[in-house]
């Protein structure tokens, strides 16, 4: 639904017309209402995915107009919207006049990204420009990574030099300056590796270790060399809403913004911390000290962001990490009875 009428930014809603379905027995109609809808609009692309979703219930939850989008995996909950065509985004931006744009959708995967180059830079680089010429106007938060950094010099500020060492974090550069170039009063906001209530264990590669850690009948290495930080898609989505109330009410909320967890973790850590939130046996964890073999696109071995410039705005929360993985694993335990009765 595309609002119809105008008002102040000042204004929570505006008064619209929408038609609903009325059944009743025997009979179907259709007939229109006026409802009240936030007049502040924001477009999230990528809305399928881990980040996007959890930018969408944040933005709804507290007073915004929300419009996701999505591609194979939009209908029916979100709008069907091709990124690598112009014409597509354009039609969607113009028709829905969004306040502010929420970039999430990307080709996130180093691995597949090596594999399938050309794909990915369409999605990162050229749809990133795209949405970035179709949002002047409007204030657009374009994620990115911390995966631009070589890991070698930890932590990284904004103003720190990039040096990518594989080929999605070029491409993600790349991105965030074409964002900037065409829309100079974009926000890009870099982030490490996510996690939250994923739809798979697959889908996070947090996540995906509570595959290790459940199925563990024999003993099962894991990387204890490169330094990570897991970062809670809701406080990540926290701070694009922040950002954008912050906005709409300040002009000089632009430019770069890093915003991490704060626990610093390696893959095993990670793993033996969900055996420990779930009082799961961890002793087939068996630590790998030496630098992961050449398989794959690189990863920078510590790539730690300094989030000064957020935390000197107020803006940010940083859930620990044993109450994030709780609330975002507990339906994949294979103990029911522990399922049953967490947070209940």
């Amino acid at each position: 639904m595309i609002p119809t009428q105008e008002s102040d930014l000042t204004d929570m809603s505006s008064r619209e017309k929408e038609l609903k379905i009325h059944f009743t027995p025997g009979n179907v109609e259709l007939v229109e209402e006026h409802v009240d809808t936030p007049f502040r609009r924001v477009l999230v692309t990528g809305a399928t995915g881990l980040l996007g979703r959890a930018v969408c219930k944040e933005f709804q939850n507290n007073g915004w107009h929300v419009m996701g989008s999505g591609h194979s995996r939009a209908r029916p909950r979100f709008e069907s919207c091709n990124l690598l065509e112009p014409e597509a985004v354009r039609q969607m931006v113009q028709g829905f006049q969004p306040h502010v744009i929420v970039h999430c959708a990307a080709e996130r995967r180093p691995d597949v990204v090596e594999t399938q180059t050309e794909a990915a830079t369409q999605l990162n680089v050229n749809a990133a420009a795209t949405v970035a010429k179709e949002s002047a106007g409007m204030f657009l938060i374009h994620i990115s990574t911390d995966y631009v950094f070589d890991g070698r010099d930890p932590p990284y500020a904004e103003n720190d030099p990039p040096n990518p060492l594989n080929l999605y974090g070029k491409t993600k550069l790349e991105g965030e300056r074409e964002v900037l170039r065409h829309n100079p009063g974009a926000a890009v906001l870099r982030v490490p590796v996510l996690y939250g209530a994923v739809e798979k264990t697959e889908e996070s590669a947090v996540t995906v270790l509570l595959d290790k850690v459940q199925n563990g009948a024999a003993s099962c290495g894991v990387d204890h060399c490169q330094q990570r930080f897991p970062t809670y898609v809701n406080d990540v989505a926290s701070v694009c809403r922040q950002l954008a109330d912050r906005r709409l009410q300040d002009p000089s909320i632009q430019g770069i913004f890093h915003f991490s967890g704060k626990e610093q973790m390696t893959k095993y850590e990670i793993a033996c911390a969900i055996a420990d939130a779930f009082n799961l046996p961890s002793s087939h964890l068996i630590p790998v000290t030496e630098p992961p073999a050449d398989v794959g696109a690189r990863r920078p071995h510590n790539a730690q962001l300094d989030c000064s410039r957020l935390e000197g705005l107020g803006l940010g929360r940083h859930t620990p990490f044993k109450a994030g993985i709780k609330e975002s694993l507990w339906p994949f335990l294979h103990d029911k009875r522990w399922r049953q009765t967490v947070f209940h």
